[in-house]
């Protein structure tokens, strides 16, 4: 069967959730410069509206339309009725990349069950719903893209990540049996493992990471927003199920996979030294 990919975006409708910051606009405002049309969809109006002033600014034709809606992803009638408002004015998208997400680290015996919920809501059920509300259109139309953000931590558990985690590793599972249920029906659904990236989230979350959390990632690189959009991006037109932004990323999936549970000593190792020099400096 023909890859499903789309191989050039001018023209193409695409719509992206948590547009409005990080990974989402850096690939709201690529899809800009190939000649999209763009619609971003996040909480914050503010800052809805400043990107699509940057979208204007990058405008390669008087064509090209940009728009934003405002609406809470973990509300399924919000997303309906935000999903049912950009039909209207834009059409069914081409592309639809789910980008909206947080991450809240922390001790297990520290992290509230609220923060489960909370994760569990937006990074999982938050992609389901807008999903949910996009695919009896891309179904009948035969034709369109979605785009699943998981991360390095839906691939391998990672200490002080026991919500976050398992809302990753649920996109993740969602996402496999997706592509599969999709392929007859012409849709393309690909899922992104990106490693630590550069946006405000990333900031908000180092707040609160435990200390044995940063030793893991001590050493490793962090990619800015852009050259993961990119990838992304370049992953849709190739067909790519799995998109693996930087070379940390491809490492650790294929790691992973080799090794299985092998793996495991090395984090403890990591983790009891971490552990061991905080004592030691208590």
């Amino acid at each position: 069967m023909t890859t499903i990919r789309i191989n050039d975006f001018k023209g193409k409708i695409a719509l992206i959730t948590g547009g409005s910051s990080g990974i989402g606009r850096a690939a709201a405002r690529m899809l800009a410069e190939q000649g999209a049309h763009v619609w971003v969809l996040a909480r914050r109006t503010g800052l809805l509206d400043e990107a699509v002033e940057f979208l204007e600014a990058v405008r390669q034709s008087p064509e090209q339309k940009f728009g934003c809606v405002s609406a809470d992803v973990t509300d399924p009638e919000k997303v309906n009725r935000a999903l049912a408002q950009i039909k209207e004015d834009i059409g069914v998208p081409d592309l639809v990349i789910n980008s909206a997400g947080s991450a809240q680290p922390g001790y297990f015996q520290e992290t509230s069950l609220g923060i489960f919920h909370e994760m569990m809501d937006l990074n999982f059920y938050g992609t389901v719903h807008v999903i949910q509300a996009l695919l009896p259109d891309l179904m009948a139309r035969r034709s369109g893209y979605i785009v699943n953000i998981s991360s390095m931590a839906g691939v391998l558990g990672v200490f002080g990540y026991t919500a976050y985690g398992a809302s990753k590793f649920a996109v993740r599972g969602f996402t496999e049996v997706l592509r599969q249920e999709m392929k007859k029906y012409q849709v393309g659904v690909s899922i992104v493992f990106p490693p630590d990236t550069d946006t405000p989230g990333f900031a908000h979350e180092n707040l609160s990471k435990p200390p044995e959390t940063r030793a893991l990632e001590n050493g490793s690189g962090i990619m800015t927003a852009e050259a993961v959009a990119a990838v992304i991006l370049n992953g849709v037109k190739h067909g790519q199920y799995i998109i693996l932004p930087g070379m940390e990323s491809k490492l650790i999936y294929r790691l992973s996979g080799v090794l299985g549970e092998a793996v495991n000593p090395i984090l403890d190792g990591i983790v009891t030294k971490a552990q061991q020099t905080q004592n030691a400096t208590r």
